[in-house]
């Protein structure tokens, strides 16, 4: 399985409600040379994996811990989850587990039935248990605050998974996905596709964005812009609502609520109505799967046809409706979070901390008390020709499943 490739992002942001607020420029580094080779890990349990090789400048040492008495002998590593019965913690959680056992290491995987009292308390058992690295998604973080006091007292790394704390220095590295790719992935597919640089281009195009009670769709929309807004400042992208904008202040009027299909299928009616009654549509930039759902049901309504004047439409997250979408022509393409993926790279994190090698890291995200390091990572282009390769072939889904 190929593994997303890593960014090397050199900024900070602040996490707030869920969301992130920050100046968003990202600076890459000057050279490849200078990004982190990460090694893939397993698609399965093995009995190793090779800790990823750093450049000086990409991570961080961490001394290695102490190591407590366990019956094994072999460091215990606590893992806590959310709740088991979201697949996608259940998911995490388990192969985290199989991976860092196929190491070696004793691992006591906990879900805490979305309880932060009850989340509390398996942390701390854990600390007392002698786990040696803590693996967490908070479900409150404010209520972990003195459990995570605890773990740095005694010298216990702790890892954030997917969720940053905020306001404690008791994090010592952070887990997550390359928030900034999502939309820039988006804008680079339709860009290229489109074939925006040629001389003389011009298409017909309208923007949306997600849920402006999200405080990541702003993210996710001035990512993207930052690819097309230029093309809509020289009229390579027209459009002909007036409702897209290369400033992402003016992100909020074209915000669909909730992310909810039947919202954007309104709107997307709306607009085929009052503009396009001559002119066909020719690229859709869509901020999700769920978003993308709505805008593909007005077209079908306007009586649009897959291979014939179907437009370019994007997407998010790789639903199961939307692949079916893709595969029949009416979604080009929607960015991927593997999460177990995510998974492995901290499998290879722990290792990496308990071996006292060098810890692999790209960014770094500001929790109003500290810049934690953290390793982001980027997701995966879904397109009809990769669907069984990205999500068939790692069993994410069946070819039963879409049909094939």
């Amino acid at each position: 399985m190929k593994m997303p490739q890593l960014l090397a992002p050199s900024f900070s942001a602040a996490l707030v409600n869920g969301g992130i607020v920050a100046g968003l420029s990202l600076m890459l580094l000057g050279s490849c040379s200078q990004v982190p080779e990460v090694a893939e890990p397993s698609e399965e349990p093995v009995s190793a994996v090779a800790a990823p090789t750093v450049t000086k400048e990409a991570g961080t040492t961490t001394p290695a811990p102490e190591p407590n008495a366990t019956e094994s002998g072999a460091p215990l590593v606590g893992i806590s989850m959310p709740a088991i019965g979201l697949e996608r913690w259940k998911r995490d959680g388990e192969k985290m587990k199989a991976e860092l056992e196929a190491m070696g290491y004793q691992v006591d995987l906990l879900f805490a039935d979305n309880k932060p009292e009850v989340q509390y308390s398996q942390v701390e058992d854990q600390i007392n248990a002698g786990a040696e690295v803590l693996v967490i998604t908070a479900i409150d973080p404010e209520v972990l605050l003195g459990v995570l006091q605890q773990a740095t007292d005694l010298g216990i790394a702790v890892v954030a998974y997917d969720r940053l704390p905020m306001s404690t220095e008791n994090i010592d590295y952070y887990l997550t996905w390359d928030f900034l790719a999502f939309g820039r992935l988006q804008g680079e597919y339709l860009r290229d596709t489109l074939g925006l640089d040629a001389p003389d281009a011009s298409f017909t195009f309208e923007s949306f964005a997600g849920s402006d009670d999200d405080g990541n769709a702003r993210f996710y929309t001035e990512s993207a812009l930052e690819i097309l807004g230029p093309y809509l400042d020289e009229g390579q992208l027209v459009c002909l609502s007036e409702k897209c904008s290369s400033e992402i202040r003016y992100w909020t009027d074209i915000a669909v609520h909730g992310w909810d299909s039947e919202v954007a299928q309104m709107e997307m009616m709306e607009r085929l109505a009052g503009f396009y009654q001559t002119e066909k549509i020719e690229a859709i930039l869509s901020p999700n799967d769920s978003v993308a759902l709505g805008i593909a049901a007005a077209l079908e309504d306007a009586g649009y046809q897959p291979g014939v004047d179907w437009p370019l439409l994007t997407g998010m997250d790789a639903d199961e409706e939307n692949v079916k979408l893709i595969l029949a022509g009416k979604q080009s393409m929607t960015t991927f979070k593997d999460t177990a993926i995510l998974a492995s790279y901290a499998a290879v994190m722990v290792d990496q901390i308990l071996k006292g090698e060098e810890v692999v890291t790209n960014t770094s995200f500001y929790n109003y008390f500290q810049d934690v390091p953290t390793l982001a990572v980027e997701p995966a282009v879904v397109t009809k020709d990769k669907i069984q390769e990205i999500l068939v072939d790692t069993g994410f889904y069946t070819a039963e499943q879409l049909g094939l």
